[in-house]
């Protein structure tokens, strides 16, 4: 399938080397934006086949992919040929990995000196666990992110991978890349990006740790604010068995959560009255058990009381809302969220499905420029599928 064209980032190019987690997503934002990236996928032996259909791994979509070995001379030069037209790459090596195959920054750089290198890690590319394996769960750990998530008195909740993978990681290696790529237009030279997912969860912390700083956050669980301590920023379940939400900080708001559920603020405690938050909770959560959570949306509608039902996926995708700003598409019969942000002049666009690694090695090379004997120069020394 041909890429479709346009976007905010048409006429950016973009060699991703093909990863997991945090690439793969930032190079999913980049080129639903309109970037022309080339996914450098690993060769598969014959016979191996791919884990799975490519059509469940949405975040590779908007692309082609290309199969190269990157531990054969021919294939590296494969790769430093892109890189020559390149105005950024992304890779999600261990540090290191990238130079012993001879494609660090230096060796890009010498290729490209406008070349902006983006590196997406968990610990960052240098301090003690630089080399160390872990997971979007260790780097919530020491952040101290995970310690702030969870019931008082429990064990610390495991919020999916969505704040180091793809926020901390994925979301900063693209707005890092995207800065860059502007400041060279100025320089006209290349730099390293190196995105760590402590580093972005950190960030993300920043507000926080002024809480903290300040006195104004306890770091015992379910004693603020916005983790859950407040009875009016909480989960309650109803009825039915299912659950809603609610989050009315300031006091309008709250009003009018007091008035759809029948009560009078003069016979309950102070809303910011800390002390009497448990039984404030317990009475909460008694009237809401009392509805049904279709009912409870029924009653709030229209009330700024910052209510919602809560959602599983799929009720989610078919929300009137969700589904008036057409939150949601199908790709190959797989229902997945639209492209985001959005642009009122140069939408983004699903520019193609997820492609079969390797499937379009000599397509998507021919558009970077290798001629038909060079390619199958490149075949017969087994360099690219």
């Amino acid at each position: 399938m041909p890429l479709q064209a346009g976007g905010v980032l048409s006429g950016i190019r973009i060699v991703e080397l093909a990863g997991v987690g945090p690439v793969p997503f930032a190079a999913m934002l980049l080129a639903d934006m309109g970037a022309d990236i080339v996914t450098v996928d690993r060769l598969v032996p014959s016979g191996l086949g791919v884990k799975k259909e490519p059509r469940f791994d949405p975040t590779t979509r908007s692309r082609p992919s290309i199969a190269v070995d990157l531990k054969t001379p021919q294939g590296q030069s494969v790769v430093l040929r892109l890189v020559e037209q390149a105005d950024a790459l992304l890779e999600g090596f261990r540090p290191g990995v990238m130079e012993r195959l001879g494609l660090g920054p230096h060796a890009c750089a010498q290729r490209n000196p406008r070349l902006v290198f983006g590196r997406a890690t968990g610990w960052g590319q240098d301090g003690p666990l630089a080399y160390s394996v872990g997971h979007d769960l260790n780097y919530l750990a020491i952040t101290g992110a995970l310690s702030m998530i969870g019931p008082r008195g429990g064990t610390p909740s495991i919020p999916l991978n969505l704040l180091g993978d793809y926020a901390g990681g994925g979301v900063y290696l693209a707005l890092g890349v995207l800065a860059a790529l502007l400041e060279a237009e100025r320089s006209g030279q290349g730099q390293v990006v190196d995105a760590a997912m402590v580093d972005g969860i950190e960030s993300m912390m920043t507000h926080y740790f002024a809480y903290v700083a300040s006195g104004r956050w306890k770091l015992e669980r379910e004693s603020n604010y916005f983790d859950g301590g407040a009875p009016w920023y909480a989960v309650y379940e109803t009825s039915d068995g299912k659950h809603v939400c609610v989050a009315p900080v300031e006091r309008k708001f709250y009003d009018q959560l007091l008035d759809g559920m029948g009560l009078d603020p003069s016979t309950i405690p102070d809303q910011l009255e800390r002390s009497t938050w448990p039984e404030l909770r317990s009475r909460f959560a008694e009237i809401f058990r009392a509805k049904s959570r279709d009912e409870w949306c029924r009653i709030m509608q229209g009330r700024d009381a910052c209510f919602a039902p809560v959602l599983d996926l799929n009720e989610a995708s078919r929300h009137p809302h969700l589904a008036a700003r057409n939150g949601f598409l199908e790709v190959d019969g797989v229902l997945q969220p639209a492209p985001a942000p959005r642009f009122s002049r140069t939408p983004s666009a699903v520019r193609r499905p997820p492609p079969v690694p390797g499937a379009d090695t000599k397509v998507a090379l021919r558009a970077w420029g290798f001629d038909d004997d060079e390619l199958d120069a490149l075949r017969q020394a087994a360099a690219i599928d």
